[in-house]
């Protein structure tokens, strides 16, 4: 058997939507679901991809978790939008709000999707690359459950709080980048315990609250943020504009909701539009451009470009999914 097969987009969304209706989740989330595993998956970006989908078993087994969810977006003012995902999969709601939200701020300059009350289990670049496709900035953060210490700490306080920022280009790809704030996320950890691998004695600590290798070790005790103070700064930040701002909960919050469940955070999430022509006008795309010039002229890489340049080869020759993988995932679906 291959390491590896290739598969086209379509096929791969169609396989995880099956997977997903054949465990009694409604299409709408199926469908909003395995359209962004598999565009992460065609990107490369693999702890985001596929690797997923089991795991969204143990989700939808939460005793709060609503298969049916149906969420709709409120509008609240002339720049902000709420929507409440009604204990589904966050990413539905993100997505059936994104559209007031790209007209708010088109509108007055800048907008606010508050999304609230959903499982978490998707990476963030997918919506706000879509804010920046409609010539907007875009800006997502989510807290997660507190598996992170605090510079300093020794025990879990803080989520992996992924930020998310996109910056519309024309004639070009936007200018994406979505990272966690830990020295490393969750599912990189796990993709390393599950290969046997060590990790940087800087991604976590023990129980004991000493730093380790084993990455089975730091998922039972405490990751780290990046960058020692100024990670964690940014993380705490997440933590308030994603969770008290527009009322949900923190990653301790979060944690304790999820009862040993296991299940996928359930949490806020919080989207922010920009509009260049109606803050900067013309001097915000040329100031832009002349930034974005000073990397390639020190021959340095964009970051996002890698994520273009693997969803070209992924266009062109399929994408790439580990044949393991794949047959656990057929596996699982209920016939």
């Amino acid at each position: 058997m291959p390491r590896d097969i290739r598969l086209p987009e379509n096929d791969l969304a169609a396989l995880a939507t099956g997977f997903l209706l054949s465990h009694g989740l409604n299409a709408p989330q199926a469908h909003c679901l395995a359209g962004i595993l598999a565009a992460s998956q065609r990107d490369g970006s693999l702890s985001h991809g596929l690797q997923r989908l089991p795991g969204t078993l143990d989700t939808m087994m939460h005793p709060r978790f609503n298969k049916h969810a149906d969420p709709a977006p409120e509008s609240v003012s002339p720049a902000v939008v709420r929507i409440d995902a009604q204990f589904g999969f966050s990413c539905l709601a993100a997505e059936r709000g994104i559209e007031a939200l790209i007209e708010k701020a088109g509108k007055v300059g800048i907008g606010l999707l508050a999304v609230t009350n959903g499982f978490h289990s998707t990476a963030l670049w997918p919506l706000v690359e879509r804010v920046a496709e409609a010539g907007l900035v875009g800006l997502s953060m989510n807290p997660t459950h507190a598996w992170v210490a605090p510079a300093g700490g020794t025990k879990g306080l803080l989520g992996t709080n992924p930020l998310a920022f996109a910056w519309p280009r024309k004639g070009r790809p936007p200018y994406v980048f979505d990272f966690a704030t830990s020295a490393a996320s969750r599912a990189d950890i796990a993709m390393h315990r599950n290969a046997g691998k060590e990790i940087p004695d800087s991604w976590g600590v023990n129980l004991q609250g000493e730093p380790t290798t084993d990455p089975a070790e730091v998922l039972a005790g405490a990751m780290l943020p990046f960058g020692g103070h100024k990670g964690s700064a940014i993380a705490t930040m997440i933590e308030l504009m994603a969770g008290p701002l527009i009322g949900d909960r923190t990653s301790r919050q979060s944690q304790h909701f999820d009862q040993g469940a296991n299940a996928a955070p359930c949490h806020g999430e919080l989207l922010l539009a920009f509009s260049p022509d109606i803050i900067g006008g013309a001097a915000a795309d040329e100031g832009a451009e002349s930034l974005f010039s000073g990397f390639s002229d020190q021959n340095a890489r964009l970051p996002g470009d890698r994520r273009y340049r693997m969803r070209e080869a992924s266009d062109r020759e399929g994408i790439a999914v580990s044949a393991v993988l794949l047959e656990r995932i057929r596996d699982l679906i209920e016939k």
